[in-house]
């Protein structure tokens, strides 16, 4: 585990040990709402084991070992836009860091929306996103996340507030995916608790290609609920991509 300074804060960066092909874009693992370097446990590496590709895992501020928010429930607090943010400033900035133009980005959740909104305005080779945000819907622990985080309430606090606050309601990406132009591959559970199936459906690139993957006895983690099959998809879909 190493720490980058991103934007004047120190980011938790875990490089995946694979003997990956260099002509191969590498993968960039984006987390979900309360996850981390930890959480995604071994998957990472079996993913690039499986794809040939490079990987590099992160933890946002406030998460894993990265620096935590100051004053979290405070001035510290996330706003609506805060997954936009993190995408048009934060992953540059941590892709700058690491020499890195045009990745592969894979994210879980949170992480998929920030995929999503990052390859709007951002070149990227592929967006592989699981159980993204979207739009909100009316659909809809902290001990057991004392192992994953450094600070564990600066996680628990902002994730939960901003998801709380009447303003996130507008919260709606769908214009933003319009604008994509790299392959897409979009996988959820039918079991997610978190949201319905027209999360996937409403990512819908004007001009890019997109590929979506149902999964039965799946809940809103494709890659714990069904990891051979999310993993058997990713490495078919990155097959042909440079």
């Amino acid at each position: 585990m190493e720490k980058l300074q991103v934007n004047g804060v120190k980011v938790e960066v875990q490089r995946v040990p694979q003997a990956a092909d260099r002509a191969l874009a590498p993968i960039i693992f984006l987390h979900e709402g309360l996850g981390s370097v930890a959480m995604w446990r071994d998957w990472p590496a079996s993913v690039c084991a499986a794809t040939g590709r490079a990987g590099i895992v992160y933890s946002r501020q406030g998460y894993g070992e990265s620096d935590a928010v100051p004053d979290v429930r405070g001035e510290g607090r996330l706003r609506p836009d805060y997954m936009h943010r993190e995408a048009r400033e934060v992953l540059p900035a941590l892709l700058a860091a690491l020499g890195i133009e045009k990745p592969v980005l894979l994210g879980h959740s949170d992480g998929g929306s920030i995929a999503l909104l990052h390859a709007a305005d951002f070149p990227v080779t592929a967006c592989v996103v699981m159980a993204p945000h979207v739009i909100v819907e009316d659909v809809s622990v902290r001990e057991r996340l004392a192992r994953y985080h450094a600070d564990v309430d600066c996680a628990f606090w902002q994730w939960n507030d901003i998801w709380l606050d009447p303003a996130f309601r507008a919260f709606d990406i769908r214009a933003e995916c319009r604008r994509i132009e790299a392959p897409v591959l979009a996988m959820q559970g039918v079991d997610d608790p978190y949201g319905t199936l027209r999360q996937i459906d409403e990512v819908a690139p004007t001009r890019g290609v997109v590929e979506r993957e149902v999964f039965a006895q799946c809940g809103h983690s494709p890659h714990r609920d069904q990891p051979d099959a999310s993993r058997r998809h990713i490495a078919r879909f990155l097959a042909p991509l440079p």
